[in-house]
């Protein structure tokens, strides 16, 4: 039985993997097609962006907050796995 969670988990996770690329791809592979009828190449307007955007330190902070949740997910089932696990008696 525990081998098949094993393969079920596996592909699921590799199901949730190809889930993640079909979701991110189209917009990975976009291109900007010229418009028909020109008589050549045309130019791409291209715009900066002057105002807007996050300030560097409120990306800093998504990232501490973000490692310090990973490093508790990491505690907890460390636990968690490690208090499943059967010792053996001492004597």
């Amino acid at each position: 039985m525990n081998h098949v969670r094993r393969i079920l988990t596996t592909l699921t996770a590799f199901a949730c993997a190809l889930l993640a690329f079909a979701a991110t791809s189209p917009a990975a592979f976009a291109i900007r097609m010229p418009p028909t009828g020109g008589t050549g190449p045309t130019q791409a307007r291209v715009q900066t962006v002057v105002v807007g955007g996050m300030p560097g330190w409120q990306i800093a902070l998504i990232a501490v907050g973000a490692a310090l949740a990973a490093a508790l997910l990491a505690v907890l089932l460390d636990r968690a796995w490690a208090a499943r696990r059967v010792h053996a008696p001492t004597t």
